[in-house]
């Protein structure tokens, strides 16, 4: 088993900055992929960003290519996500996953994945 907390969501104005980190326990952290995704109210749960087990692949989706960056630290057990420049249109609840050794290619589909957290609420103001 592995357990995923999420933190940093808040309330930010539009054009502001959040980092979302998520804290992973219970087994070799280095063995997952990890991925960010969100789902908005009434929407379904929407794919944005994933990360390798070394952090040297990266996938983002378009529509937060160039604002959102996905980051590690294996040495921390926590996966970070960076948002610059948000958009009402970010706001969603943020979830954080884990997948055992799947290829990081693989990552835009949430079937990919092992465990997921509890999600944090993002509300970007206009």
């Amino acid at each position: 088993q592995v357990q995923l907390v999420e933190s940093g969501g808040g309330l930010v104005q539009a054009g502001g900055s959040l980092r979302l980190s998520c804290a992973a326990s219970g087994r070799t952290f280095s063995d997952y992929t990890m991925g960010w995704f969100r789902q908005a109210p009434g929407k379904e749960r929407e794919f944005v960003a994933a990360i390798s087990r070394g952090g040297a692949l990266i996938y983002v989706a378009d529509s937060v290519k160039g604002r959102f960056t996905i980051s590690r630290d294996n040495t921390k057990n926590l996966v970070y996500l960076q948002m610059n420049n948000l958009k009402p249109e970010d706001t969603a609840v943020y979830y954080c996953a884990a997948a055992y050794k799947r290829p990081t290619e693989a990552g835009s589909r949430a079937e990919t994945y092992d465990y997921w957290g509890q999600g944090t609420q993002v509300t970007v103001s206009s």
